[in-house]
């Protein structure tokens, strides 16, 4: 390769430039070295900065100071060290344009080939616990993206590198051709470096919103691709899963697939539900989940009884369901989820033998749930629509039994209290218009997705398996007339649970008064649609 020239006033076409002189600033260290030492064994001029700099130079390899490149010191603290006309000029001169060449002579301004830039770790600071907002400011870089923006602007003529994932393809397309990027190459280069920035930019303004209590004025996110998916919802549709960036945690976070066919789109639905749900209870909780809907959920004492008791729900709406425990599986209760042909289990550990056995299923899904953070309060929840996305606070939070209000002349025994609460926690997993019959901290019958209410309450009853004499009952949102509490007390319900709120909430009352029926007001509905 030619010996690198201070000046250049040679006109170049895109795509035809020979990288001689390179501007390395990184804050992510890995392979630095290695991609510094074989840009210099191409004859490259390594430019570099403070902790850059001086991580090349005990590694052997020779770099030019940022200050004798721009005349100009690093200050206050290095918050100015690239922040130079002198850097821009360099990386935004058109190549090809004889009036920028002419420019760079006339003032002496070196161009530069290729930037690697990777940002200060604004992220990983903003998510430590106890960082000062000093901190986190602190880690707000500006002259990083200035110069990713820039260079990648200018792509035909200087490229840049903003991911070490990146340094071994870039270095062997040089060696292969004389030390030249290809356009295509230098386009997806720049493509990667806007979306680097974009994430960079978006985290912050993130970091900024979610200390104020309102929906911001824009609302931004980025989001990874994860993985794609085999398709959509249909076979016809396409499919990916997208990881916000710099969320703390997300569906898959340190879960691993140990066995089974690729995760689906509605794979991944019905396990957000079923995380959720299960997710309600501090004791053995096991749910079934079928097309976004617990089709059985219960507690007990154990997860082997919790299974029994949530698949005795409804086993034949569990066939092809996904499975959700919030206990470890060991080879017995393998044993009797291998008996029911399901699509995913998931749970927090499993006994070798018990993987043993799920395994002996070719295509089931077995997911070791090793998370234990649980998600920010702050996270909103978002629901695409036409050109937009409607944003809320997510549904959190279930009402204690000191808030609600006990509105009959009977009031709940302490059995019924925890059938009452119970079924209130599950009815809140539920499509809308939701129903759960409840009986022995067990689902018996779930009415979902009806646009009456009456016929939700009439699936449940339908639906279920178990006698309903002194069964519980909640309803996600209140009765406007009294025919479906009157319906459920009828086939043998004994206590309900409700929002109240309605303009006929009292002939609701008067039916369950005249039935010896206990009725409970939480005063908050749990839409789910």
């Amino acid at each position: 390769m030619d010996a690198v020239e201070p000046v250049s006033g040679e006109l170049v076409a895109p795509g035809e430039v020979v990288v001689r002189r390179a501007l390395l600033t990184v804050s992510d260290k890995r392979g630095l070295v290695e991609f510094a030492r074989g840009l210099a064994e191409l004859g490259v001029e390594i430019v570099s900065t403070g902790g850059t700099a001086r991580e090349l130079a005990d590694a052997g390899v020779e770099t030019r100071s940022i200050e004798d490149y721009t005349g100009f010191p690093e200050i206050l603290d290095g918050r100015v060290k690239t922040l130079n006309p002198r850097i821009y000029a360099g990386l935004l001169a058109v190549r090809s344009s004889a009036e920028h060449a002419e420019a760079l002579s006339e003032l002496e301004i070196e161009p530069i080939d290729l930037v690697c830039v990777n940002l200060y770790p604004f992220e990983r600071t903003a998510s430590m616990r106890g960082v000062s907002d000093a901190e986190v400011i602190e880690n707000i870089d500006i002259g990083g993206p200035a110069l990713i923006r820039a260079a990648a602007k200018n792509h035909d003529f200087s490229a840049v590198v903003v991911k070490p994932e990146s340094y071994d393809a870039v270095l062997e397309e040089l060696r292969t051709t004389g030390g030249r990027l290809s356009v295509p190459t230098r386009e997806a280069l720049a493509m990667e470096s806007f979306s680097y920035t974009a994430r960079y930019d978006t985290a912050i303004a993130r970091w900024f919103a979610e200390r104020g209590d309102e929906f911001p004025p824009l609302y931004v996110g980025a989001y990874e691709k994860a993985m794609d998916l085999a398709y959509g919802e249909n076979p016809h549709q396409r499919g990916a899963y997208y990881v916000q960036a710099g969320a703390r945690t997300d569906l898959l976070s340190m879960v691993s697939k140990l066995h089974g066919k690729e995760l689906s789109f509605n794979n991944l639905l019905d396990l957000d539900s079923g995380r959720r749900l299960v997710g309600e209870y501090e004791v053995p909780a096991a749910a079934i989940l079928k097309h976004n809907n617990p089709c059985g959920c219960a507690v007990a004492p154990t997860i082997e009884e919790a299974y029994e008791r949530a698949l005795a729900t409804d086993p034949m709406s569990a066939f092809g369901g996904v499975v959700c425990l919030n206990r470890r599986v060991d080879r017995p209760l393998a044993e009797r989820i291998n008996d029911l042909f399901v699509e995913l289990v998931f749970a927090p550990g499993y006994d070798d033998d018990a993987c043993d056995v799920l395994r002996r299923k070719e295509s089931l899904r077995i997911l070791d749930d090793r998370e234990r953070r649980r998600t920010p309060v702050s996270e909103h929840d978002m629901r695409r629509v036409r050109g937009g996305l409607l944003v809320q606070d997510r549904d959190q939070d279930i009402e204690s039994r000191d808030e609600m209000q006990v509105v009959t002349e009977r009031k709940p025994s302490e059995a019924e209290w925890g059938e009452l609460l119970f079924a209130w926690k599950t009815c809140k997993h539920v499509r809308s218009n939701g129903i759960v019959l409840a009986k022995e901290l067990a689902t018996i019958g779930i009415g979902a997705g009806q646009m009456s209410r009456v016929d939700s309450v009439r699936l449940a009853i339908e639906k279920a398996r178990a006698p309903l004499d002194g069964a519980a009952m909640a309803s996600d949102a209140f009765f406007p007339f009294a025919d479906g509490a009157q319906l459920a007390i009828d086939a043998g319900v004994r206590s309900i649970i409700q929002p109240g709120g309605s303009r006929r909430d009292p002939e609701v009352v008067e039916a369950c008064d005249a039935a010896g029926v206990a009725m409970v007001f939480t005063s908050r509905r749990h839409f789910r649609h």
